[in-house]
Parts: C-alpha cells; structure tokens; sequence
C-alpha cells in the first residue's frame, strides 16, 4: 500500500487542485480579500490582509493544503486542505475550504470534495469536516455531499471561544 501523500495533484472536470506554494499569496488573496466569503465564518475578518496572511502561512506550513484552479480559465478560485492525518483511527480531517463567490453553488465544491474525499479514502475510512456553528452555506454544503453531524468542538479563534459543528464522511463500502 502506497504512503497517503497530503498534497497530491488532483485534476477533475472543471477545477485542478495542487500544492499551495508561496508565489500563490497574490491569486489566492485576491479571491480571499472578498468580505462576503468570511461573512458566515468565525473568522469574518480573514478578508483583511494582515489576517489572510497569517492564514495563508499557516496553510504553507500545514503541509497539506492545496490551491484550487479553474480549468478553463487557469484562475485561482480558491483552497482547501487535507489535516490531522491519524493513520491509527483512518481518518483525516478536510478543512479551511474556500471558493471565490463567482464559483459558489456547488458544482466546484462539490468536485473539489469529491476528489479530496476520493483520494483520502484509498487510506482512510473516515473522513471529518470541522463548520462553525453561524456558517450555515457551509453546513448546507457538508450535508449536500452527504456528510453527518457527529457532534460540537470548542476552540478559540484569536483568544475568543469558537463553537464548530463536527461532520463526518465515512468511505463507502463499494470502495
């Protein structure tokens, strides 16, 4: 069995996702800059510059995050990343997805999970989406791809307690 790679180059129909690399911060921050992605999430003020790159960092050094481009146009629309790979458990958490608003309504998401959760799944059985509690497009787009509320977690976020929503996907048994 092959060694579960936390940044593979995944390429469906409409969108590529590949390595965050650090020449990434001007096209991903220009999508992130968009106060309206942030609105819903505990992080509301990621659209700011200074907070976006300390984001932007931290997903660099996550080692698995990822950049999402459009394939027709070669833009980037986006990110996600793979976290807390537990090869004991089988499970890993996808996470810190966001999509430019021009690609919001599911298609590109739901490509962009379904390659995420189609790879994850050749070493996990499990995988976990973590959804603040107020974000309620991004609840509605866990449960469009079928994922399962299996409970609270608190956190802080900059010193302030954050309640998040815990989903679950779990690896179908045809695979």
């Amino acid at each position: 069995m092959k060694n579960f790679e936390l940044q593979p180059h995944l390429v469906g129909d409409l969108l590529e996702l590949r390595p965050l690399r650090p020449e990434d911060w001007e096209g991903l921050f220009l999508v992130a800059s968009d106060p309206l992605i942030w609105e819903q999430h505990p992080a509301y003020d990621r659209y700011q510059e200074d907070v976006f790159r300390e984001f932007f960092q931290g997903a660099l050094e996550s080692g698995g995050a990822f950049v999402a481009i459009d394939r027709r146009t070669q833009e980037i629309i986006g990110s996600s990343r793979y976290f807390a790979y537990d090869p004991e458990k089988r499970e890993i958490e996808i996470g810190w997805t966001f999509l430019a608003r021009s690609h919001w309504g599911g298609k590109y998401n739901g490509e962009m999970k379904r390659l995420m959760l189609a790879y994850a799944f050749q070493f996990v059985d499990s995988v976990v989406f973590v959804v603040g509690s107020t974000n309620w497009r991004s609840q509605r787009a866990m449960e469009k791809i079928g994922g399962v509320r299996t409970g609270l977690r608190e956190t802080n976020l900059h010193g302030k307690p954050v309640v998040q929503i815990v989903y679950q996907v779990k690896k179908p048994t045809f695979l």
